[in-house]
């Protein structure tokens, strides 16, 4: 019997945000596409970091990216947009903390 991509992919609402994803793991369609498309993993790369996903459910994945391009574009833009904009929220501790030491020097003296 063979599976299909149906098989592989879940959309199931509040698990993963009600975003496609592997079936049984949580693990989202948009994650696939990351690793494989900017960040340039192959398939079998991807099963080697992720022994629980088979390299059908990798390509069931990205077949299904494929078909619904416009829509997981958009959200993998939304979630981008998100993280930008709790970055420009939420200044790093360590850049505050740079921006607020005096000014006069270091404040180190030698020994």
């Amino acid at each position: 019997m063979q599976r299909t991509v149906s098989d592989h992919i879940a959309i199931t609402p509040n698990f993963c945000g009600g975003r496609a994803h592997v079936a049984g793991h949580r693990i989202r369609v948009q994650d696939i596409v990351q690793w494989h498309d900017r960040e340039g993993f192959s398939p079998d790369e991807i099963i080697a970091r992720f022994e629980q996903l088979t390299l059908a459910d990798v390509y069931a994945a990205l077949a299904f990216y494929h078909d619904q391009r416009e829509q997981i574009d958009a959200e993998m833009a939304a979630d981008d947009s998100f993280a930008q904009s709790l970055k420009a929220a939420t200044p790093s501790l360590l850049a505050r903390k740079l921006m607020d030491r005096p000014r006069g020097g270091d404040s180190v003296s030698p020994g």
